[in-house]
Formats: structure tokens, sequence, C-alpha cells
């Protein structure tokens, strides 16, 4: 048997249904091995390696199952890093193979030769190289078993091409996968006795208690459960940007995002006014925290802590309890060991509170929701889209990048429909990622409209995936926020009180005629009105993908909805008032 077919009937075996990559000299055997299994498996090629791997992160993030990635030796190993790194610093279980050279090739100067795993250690959870085709099936396992398990993150194997050509005595290995490792998280653990009841105390003792629900919750798929726990114990809920979406925004216990970038006013004060905080699948890293600055009065002795990494776990702050396990699993104990006599009117006060800062702060934001004036505003466009996704009545994968679109769709987004979900990934804020996510977003669940949002910066660096949406009839709404210029970067060089910025202006594409270079439906938006209609059309069109090329207002223009940016400009980032911001 080959250890090209054992690889892949192993990955088959483990109910892989995509394989994520780009061709290249080193893993033709890979690739005729898929060829002879098609049907059971797909191989969804990228243009770029970097791309393959964000479509990889896309469908970790959406599915509850490991995501698989493959490219060549040499600079196709090399340009996997960003999104693997992201990966794993976002706990999504991805499993790069790149097939690297032969192994009697190491040191003699073979073209492409370079140490895989020894690159790729930092950055991921294991990163190994295979050196005998017997073990291929072992090794396998262990990856899919540390990728899935614990915090669940990203896996490196380094597959020399003379690997996969062997042939193996199939009598001297076995085949078999660990049907808990097909999913994540496997092998979830449990709190340690006690302390499920001693948290809600706690919870019941406090006057104003709150809960932040962070990445992990989705991770953890464990949002209803969140829910769930709110509404029996009658506690607010905020969340962290990456754990956007854990519950509906119209629900009168979610409050709204905590933290700096994008975050809303009322959830940073609730922070602030609660006398103790309960974080779920939260590490409390620096975005939300403000660069620990943030709240203000300190959450030490009256923070407790949630979360299946045991690390994390009272690293920034003096915790009064952290309770290690699985947010899933801990949030049913919790549900389950509520006594009959908890006080929930107690904590109403509190909750009217919230609510009526809420309110406040959504009734100052209508101004800025509905001006028309142009360049269209961001808070604007990000109206147009709410509307037309609640009026298309359809459920998206909505991924957005981590540049221009993420303050004021932070802020500004609403989700309602339990089906849909929000993504940006913040552990390293790399460009050029929505784009090819959408693929992965499509191949996680066909049944929901992959939507991606970019600026034009970002898209300048995976333009070319355009390519593979028309190749593979991708349903995408893509939506390019067009300004000319790194608007993110230019902001900053703004608020040292002068105009000069520097090396951050390019000439705005044209992205409709670029789009549809391509073969995709396009529209051009330059107001409201336009971008209503170019939305409404492409909820609509499902043949294939469409590109919205909306211009708008640069946040280099107007101070964005960022806490540590108004704070430098003299403002209080607390007020609820509806903020027109200038940089001088």
């Amino acid at each position: 048997m080959l250890g090209a077919d054992i690889l892949t009937d192993m990955l088959i075996g483990y109910g892989v249904e995509f394989v994520f990559g780009v061709p290249g000299d080193t893993n033709v055997p890979f690739y005729e091995s898929l060829k002879t299994r098609e049907g059971k498996i797909r191989h969804i090629m990228a243009r770029d390696e970097r791309s393959a791997g964000f479509m990889a992160d896309a469908y970790g993030r959406f599915t509850d199952k490991p995501a698989v990635v493959e490219c060549p030796s040499g600079a196709g190993a090399m340009y996997t890093l960003p999104p693997i790194a992201e990966s794993n610093a976002s706990s999504i279980p991805v499993i790069l193979l790149t097939i690297d050279i032969p192994l009697s090739g190491e040191g003699r100067g073979v073209l492409t030769e370079l140490d895989c795993a020894r690159l790729f250690e930092p950055i991921t959870k294991m990163s190994v190289q295979i050196k005998s085709p017997e073990k291929l099936p072992e090794i396998i396992r262990r990856a899919f078993r540390v990728a899935t398990s614990g915090r669940p993150g990203a896996v490196h194997l380094q597959i020399p091409e003379d690997m996969l050509l062997a042939n193996v005595d199939p009598s001297k290995i076995s085949l078999h996968v660990e049907e808990e490792c097909k999913t994540f998280p496997s092998f979830p653990t449990r709190p340690a006795p006690g302390l499920v009841e001693e948290l809600i105390a706690h919870l019941g003792k406090a006057d104003r208690p709150l809960i932040v629900s962070g990445g992990g919750v989705i991770r953890a798929c464990a949002g209803n459960d969140i829910l769930a726990l709110a509404e029996r114990l009658n506690i607010p809920v905020c969340t962290s940007m990456t754990g956007q979406g854990t519950m509906p925004d119209d629900h009168p216990l979610s409050i709204g995002v905590i933290g700096d970038n994008g975050f809303h006013p009322h959830a940073n004060r609730a922070m602030e006014e609660s006398d103790f905080v309960l974080f779920v699948g939260s590490k409390m890293g620096s975005v939300v925290t403000i660069g620990w600055t943030f709240p203000k009065v300190t959450l030490n002795k009256r923070v407790a802590q949630i979360d299946i990494n045991p690390e994390v776990m009272a690293n920034n702050y003096e915790n009064v309890l952290s309770v290690c396990g699985d947010a899933r699993l801990v949030l049913k104990e919790m549900l389950a060991a509520v006594p009959d006599g908890f006080d929930t009117k107690k904590h109403q006060p509190w909750v009217d509170r919230l609510n009526e800062l809420r309110t406040i702060f959504w009734k100052n934001a209508e101004s800025l929701l509905s001006n028309d004036t142009l360049p269209l505003r961001p808070e604007r466009a990000v109206r147009c889209f709410n509307q037309a996704l609640d009026a298309s009545g359809e459920p998206a994968l909505i991924y957005s990048d981590a540049g221009t679109p993420t303050p004021h769709m932070t802020r500004f987004l609403k989700i309602n429909d339990p089906r849909t979900r929000f993504a940006i990934p913040r552990a390293f804020g790399g460009l050029g990622s929505a784009l090819p996510a959408t693929v992965g977003a499509w191949c996680a669940d066909e049944t929901r409209r992959p939507i991606g949002m970019f600026g034009d910066g970002s898209f300048g660096m995976t333009v070319g995936e355009l390519e593979t949406l028309v190749r593979l009839h991708v349903p995408a709404i893509l939506i390019l926020f067009n300004n000319g210029h790194f608007g993110w970067i230019k902001g900053l060089h703004r608020l040292k009180g002068h105009n000069q910025a520097f090396g951050v202006d390019f000439t705005p594409p044209n992205g409709k005629a670029i789009a549809e270079a391509f073969g995709l439906k396009a529209w051009t938006a330059r107001s409201a009105a336009e971008f209503d209609t170019a939305l409404a059309e492409a909820f609509r069109h499902k043949a294939g993908p469409c590109f919205i090329d909306v211009h708008v207002e640069s946040i280099a223009d107007r101070v964005p909805p960022v806490y540590s940016w108004l704070t430098k400009r003299g403002r209080d980032p607390l007020s609820l008032e509806a903020q027109e911001v200038a940089y001088h």
C-alpha cells in the first residue's frame, strides 16, 4: 500500500470532506491518490498557499470539524505561515500537510529544502517530520488528537515525498481512527467538584454581576448554554469581539461588545460598574482590556474565569475563582446546579439600567446610521447591510478582514438570526483573509450565504482568488470598502496630530471592473441608495459569486469607534452620545 494512499484513506476515515491547497512539484503523489478517491474527498485548489490556509481557517471556524490544508515544499510552506499562526492563536483546529523533498535529499542542496518542522514549531501545537512510512497512521491520529483536544489549534506534518511513494505492508499498520477526534472539542473536560456551586454562589451574592462571553464560547458551540444560563440567573451578557454573535443582539440581556476596537460604550460601562464579572472562554488579552488599562477599577478580587486552557487562568488579574473545563460542559453543569431559591429579581435593577443605557446609545447613534452625506459614512453602510441581511431572510456566514470594516461592523452590525455567524481574525490581524475565507465558509455549510468584507488594501493581496470563487461557483457576496489607502495605518499617523502620513496611499482600485474581468456579477455604490440597490440584487443573485465596490469615507478621515484612539483625542469613550470626532 502506497504511503500516499495511507494518508488519503486516513483523512477519509476522519471524515475530512475537503483538502484546501496548491499543487507543486513535491505533492504530485498526494494528488494522484486524491484523484483515485474522488467522491470521497474533494480537493479545493487555491491560487496561493496563504489563501488556502485562510480557506481552512474559515472552515474550522464555521464547523466543529478540523480543517486540512496542504502545500508543496519551500515557498509554498512559507506562504502558509500567516493563516496557520492565526488559526493556532485563535484556537481553530487546522492540520497543515507540507509535502516536502525526499528524505534522502536532506542536507544535499536539493531545491526548496527547508526545515519545515522547526519553521512551524513556534506557531503550532505540534510540528513533526515523518521519517518512516509505517509511522504515517500513528502520527496522523496524533495530529487529529492534538488539533481537537484541550484548546484547539493548528498542527503541522512535514511529509517527505518518498514517504508517500513508499510501499507499506498493510499487515504492519492499522488505519483505525479515533472517533472522538473527528470533531472538536474532543475529550472535553468537566470542572472539579464543588467549583460550579461556588461560582453560582458568587453570582448570587453580587448586586451587579456580568458575564463576558469570549471566542472560546463559540469554539465550544456553547452560545445556547450562555443564553440559557443568563436567562435562568437574569444576568446581562457582554461579548468580546471574537465572541460577538453569542447571543441575539436584540435580547434584553445582550448588552454589547466590550474592549477597544468597535466597543459599545454601555458595554464598557457595564464592565466598570459590575461588582462581579464572569469571563467565559476569554484570555482577557490586550483588546478586551485596552492594553490592561480597562476597566479603570481593577478586576482584581471581582473576576472569575472559565476556560479550557489552564495557562490563561489568572494570567492578568487576581481571580476570585478559576474554573478549568470545556465551556459548554461547565455552563450546562452551572445551569443544572442553580438552586430553586436563586433570587433573579435582585439583578433586575442592574439589567434595567444597562438596557436604558443601551437604548440611549442606539437612539443617539441614529444620526450616524441615517446620515446620507458623501462620501458614504461607514456607519450608514452598516445600516444598509443590516437591512439587506434582514430583508433577505437568509442565514449567513460573515467573515471580515481585520482592517477597515472592523470597528464599524463590530459596533453597528446586528445579528439576531442564531444561524448567522460573524468572524474576524483577531490574533494577528492579517489582511487578505476575508475574500478566500468565503470559499471555506461555503464548504463549511452550503445552506448559509458566505459573505466577505474587506478594505482595498486587503483586496490587493488576494484578488487572484476571485478566479477560485468563479471556478467553484461559490455564491459569495463580496463587499469591498474602497477609499484608496491603508486607512487604519493612516489614521494612526493622523493621531499624532498632523497630516504627514507616509507610505499609506495608493490608487483606488476599480473593483467593479476587476470583478467583472474575472466573471463576477458586480456593482459600484457611492451612496446609500446605490448600496441598498446593489445589496438587494446581490442577495437575489445565486448563480455564483458577486461583488460590490462600495466607496466609503476612510477611518483616517474621522476617528473610528476605537476606545484608545478616542482617549488620545481627549474624548470620553464611555459617552453615549453619537461621536463626531476629528483628528485635529
